[in-house]
């Protein structure tokens, strides 16, 4: 395993690496997805000090070695692989997945190549949803992997994928669903929100890294705003939970947070949401003499989440 690069002078015929341009690929599949960003996934050593001697000297060294886990902002199109591995994790089928990053120069050729094994997923953040936003849409994903490894590239063409499908996806586009609250489809904006999956590492025998297990899925609230003009049946909902003290399972509610196509008549995928609880409801602060639109807000717990999705390939 190669734990680092040793630098030297370069050539002036050598080509820089390019900030840009890189591919993934899971379990020898190549995404052919967009990837924004992706950082990460680096070996970090821990280090001690201890005295020494009558003169309480001090001296540091290594204690041990650590990887950090790796990040990856990339677009669903194409990226049917990623979000299969994110499925399966939701639904506690814990899945290791091997892959790699290969990093390219200014002419897409491979010349440096960041390989992660049996990573498991750490966490999953879904962007703010807005339905004023004209940018493209990204998930982020972080991972945990037990194994990486650095290593020259192999001089391959990569793929050059600019991400022109990538537009398919869009935070503007979207409709939250709710048993009996169908006035929720004319929610304006959800807050960016984030799935968390605990990973336990654990330190065995003679190893120098730790192996890694899962434990738990933490599902975040989602927390939004709304036209107070459509949130009638929200408030009568409030009524009931926040001020008459409605119990839950009887309080709870299922439903579907929808992604959509830039036209808004084709579901890309969505999230289907299970034991829905009302949290918190307010109307927003009011300014005199102020030109816009009274809303109000919303705080909903959500007890499990399944990502669903045939268009992009999940069963």
């Amino acid at each position: 395993m190669s734990s680092g690069i040793r630098h030297r002078s370069t050539p002036a015929t050598k080509r820089p690496y390019s900030t840009g341009h890189f591919e993934l690929s899971i379990d020898g599949h190549v995404s052919t997805a967009y990837l924004k960003s992706v950082d990460g996934g680096n070996i970090k050593g821990q280090t001690i000090e201890e005295a020494m001697g009558g003169t309480n000297a001090r001296i540091k060294h290594m204690s041990g070695f650590d990887i950090e886990p790796m990040t990856i902002d990339f677009g669903i199109s194409g990226a049917g692989d990623v979000l299969k591995w994110i499925q399966s994790s939701w639904d506690r089928d814990w899945g290791r997945r091997s892959g790699q990053i290969t990093h390219g120069n200014f002419e897409f050729t491979s010349t440096f190549e960041h390989e992660f094994r049996d990573a498991l997923i750490m966490e999953t953040t879904f962007p703010t949803l807005d339905g004023a936003s004209k940018e493209a849409a990204y998930l982020k994903l972080k991972i945990q992997p037990e194994v990486v490894i650095f290593k020259k590239g192999s001089g391959r063409s990569i793929s050059a994928n600019l991400g022109s499908k990538q537009k398919s996806w869009m935070p503007s586009a979207f409709r939250l669903y709710l048993d009996d609250l169908d006035e929720l489809k004319y929610t304006n904006k959800i807050e960016g929100f984030s799935i968390k999956q605990g990973v336990k590492k654990l330190k065995t025998g003679e190893e120098r890294f730790a192996e890694i297990e899962p434990t738990k899925i933490e599902y975040p609230n989602l927390v939004g705003t709304i036209a107070l003009e459509y949130a009638d049946k929200l408030q009568i909902w409030a009524e009931k939970v926040l001020k008459k003290g409605w119990a839950d399972p009887k309080a709870q509610k299922t439903g579907r947070l929808e992604f959509l196509d830039p036209t808004r008549t084709k579901v890309l995928f969505q999230i289907n949401l299970f034991e829905v609880g009302l949290h918190d409801f307010k109307i927003l602060q009011s300014t005199a003499n102020a030109d816009q639109i009274k809303r109000a807000k919303f705080d909903l717990h959500v007890g499990q989440m399944k990502l669903d999705g045939k268009s992009l390939g999940l069963e």
